[in-house]
């Protein structure tokens, strides 16, 4: 399992087009990808999870990735976010 924690510096967080990258970017993983953030848990390929965590600027999300592509998973969420 990797896991990575992430601060969201974009100024919309992950709201609309955002999240919709972000779910993009997961989906095309076969690893199994959960976002957390506070003592919410929800899986980081379903938008309306991604929008339920409300994530703004400056927030800190944990990534959580399990499988045989889980790094490079991580590694693709990492690059989206911090290019935000």
């Amino acid at each position: 399992m990797q896991a990575k924690e992430l601060t969201i510096a974009n100024a919309d967080g992950l709201r609309a087009s955002k999240a919709a990258m972000f779910v993009q970017v997961a989906g095309g993983f076969s690893s199994q990808i959960f976002v957390e953030k506070g003592n919410k848990k929800i899986n980081a390929k379903s938008i309306m999870g991604v929008l339920s965590l409300g994530v703004k600027q400056g927030e800190k999300i944990y990534i959580f990735a399990n499988g045989k592509d889980e790094q490079d998973a991580v590694a693709a969420i990492e690059k989206l976010v911090t290019s935000f």
